[in-house]
């Protein structure tokens, strides 16, 4: 213990390294010596070298983010929920001041999404007013005035497309604002979002129909029916790409491509969802309900951490980078700093826009910005603290080139991710079964037979040519009724044994064969 106490002292890095690590390596070797096949064992132990050698490089890269978030800090008595937006533009950079805005529109409520590097926005007004643009230069992609009621909007894999949820159908548009495809099988949808790494478009409709359409093929991956009825709460898990819904009863669904029916359901309110939000970790979840309650939820139990009340329903909640919640309520927004470890009694800060009641609301990616839309248009408010200060450039680079945008498209094309790998357990891709073979067998059989009991008491396994026609009437006629066809029809079968069984015994009796008469042998009569 001494002796790695001094190496971290010298080298800090290994400080760092249990961050990035996954498990403990030594008892993951515990059992690798006693294998006897060798080359099993040194590709076991190679592997394990390459996850403390990716750690290892991982935690070294961190010493180089030196960009560290802020939060607002305040005096004595004072309090930060008190801080106006008016009062932090005139003590912040010029830079911050651009990204405070306000956009008064008329053709709201408004639903925005933001790309996943934060760089380019994109709103819908419900009547019919669809824009993108780059809202950090302001420099305007395209606008549309589609003349029809517009449900939701979602950018796609990245700024190049997006799709907008009309009256009817979804349609996809390029940047330009040229309409590429109508989907068609999305009919009356109210909500969409899209799976980045899978290159999934799901969508949730008025009947309560979850559809799956893969953009880079353009075939409906699933079609599920909650039989929940009408759903406009949606939500995805970024960690897992599980599926949230919430639904009038008060319950939250989990679901993914592969399975008909729901993964979890959870009742967590005894009214209507209006809301729904999950963190960037997928470790919590947070829910509004109609009976002004907000529920905060441990996803790793799916137990209630926090509850808070609001002062009427709340129409929408986001969750930020670095775990802040944004509670939108009519016209008033509530941030909540580290609302899940423990019970806040104020919140960090808040906001009011008059006259508008908010209907959307979301942080944006790497900045400290939170995008507000609202009846009478879109605003962009200033929340310390709020966005990851370091990203990654291969991951989501907001200061990308036209090429890099090429090059990262093109990889994860080639990386992408099948609909059966979406699982509740993250970590269970690359987990070996320890169980022997026909344990597994028998449990993944006990499974079936679990979920098709009808289809399981009709498989009979029968020997063969068993299947005659007398047997299958004598198999339909229950066995303690008797009647005359059934007493004719044993009486001939018995017969026709007797008789078989009395010629099998004359001809043993009469048996004269070649090799009696070659060996002189004279037959008895």
């Amino acid at each position: 213990m001494a002796e790695q106490k001094n190496q971290k002292k010298k080298d800090p890095v290994l400080a760092i390294v249990p961050k990035y690590a996954r498990g403990n390596s030594s008892k993951a070797l515990e059992g690798v010596n006693k294998l006897q096949n060798k080359k099993l064992k040194g590709s076991i132990k190679q592997r394990e070298k390459n996850f403390k050698e990716a750690a290892y490089h991982a935690a070294n890269s961190e010493l180089l983010l030196t960009e560290q978030g802020g939060l607002l800090e305040a005096e004595g008595v004072e309090k930060t929920q008190h801080f106006t937006q008016r009062a932090l533009k005139t003590q912040v950079d010029m830079s911050t001041q651009h990204k405070m805005f306000s956009l008064d529109l008329k053709f709201g409520p408004y639903s925005i999404d933001y790309t996943r590097n934060g760089r380019h926005l994109l709103i819908g007004g419900r009547k019919g007013h669809v824009a993108g643009f780059d809202w950090m230069t302001g420099r305007l992609s395209c606008e549309l005035q589609l003349r029809e009621t517009v449900r939701d909007v979602t950018w796609l894999h990245n700024e190049t497309m997006f799709a907008v949820a009309q009256k009817k159908y979804v349609y996809i548009y390029d940047r330009t604002g040229t309409e590429i495809h109508c989907l068609r099988n999305h009919v009356e949808v109210t909500k969409l979002d899209f799976l980045p790494y899978h290159y999934l478009l799901a969508s949730v409709n008025l009947a309560g129909y979850l559809k799956y359409q893969d953009t880079s093929t353009g075939n409906v991956v699933a079609e599920h029916k909650t039989k929940l009825g009408k759903c406009d709460v949606m939500a995805q898990n970024p960690a897992s790409a599980i599926m949230h819904l919430g639904h009038g009863n008060g319950t939250v669904t989990l679901w993914s491509p592969t399975m008909s029916t729901p993964l979890v359901k959870m009742q967590c309110h005894r009214g209507p969802v209006t809301a729904m939000a999950i963190g960037h970790d997928g470790k919590y979840m947070a829910t509004a309900g109609l009976d002004g309650r907000l529920k905060l939820w441990d996803l790793n139990n799916y137990q209630l951490a926090q509850e808070y009340i609001t002062p009427t329903p709340a129409n929408s909640l986001s969750i930020s980078q670095r775990g802040l919640l944004a509670v939108a309520f009519g016209p008033h927004v509530q941030i909540w700093k580290d609302p899940f470890k423990t019970k806040q009694q104020y919140p960090y800060m808040q906001h009011l826009q008059p006259g508008s009641a908010i209907h959307d609301l979301e942080f944006v990616p790497f900045e400290d910005v939170l995008g507000l839309g609202h009846r009478g248009g879109m605003s962009s408010v200033v929340i310390p603290g709020s966005g990851e200060p370091n990203y990654d450039a291969l991951e989501a680079n907001p200061f990308q080139t036209k090429k890099q945008r090429q090059e990262t498209e093109v990889r994860s094309l080639l990386e992408k991710i099948q609909p059966e790998m979406i699982t509740l357990d993250v970590d269970m891709v690359g987990k070996k079964e320890k169980a022997p073979i026909d344990v597994v067998n028998r449990e993944k059989k006990e499974a079936w037979a679990a979920a098709n009991p009808e289809e399981a008491k009709e498989l009979k396994f029968r020997a063969r040519g068993k299947n005659s026609s007398s047997r299958r009437v004598l198999r339909k006629k229950a066995k303690n009724v008797i009647d005359q066809k059934k007493v004719a029809l044993i009486e001939r079968i018995e017969k026709e044994k007797q008789e078989r069984a009395k010629r099998r015994s004359n001809v043993d009796d009469d048996a004269h064969t070649a090799l009696d008469r070659f060996s002189g042998k004279k037959r008895k009569f």
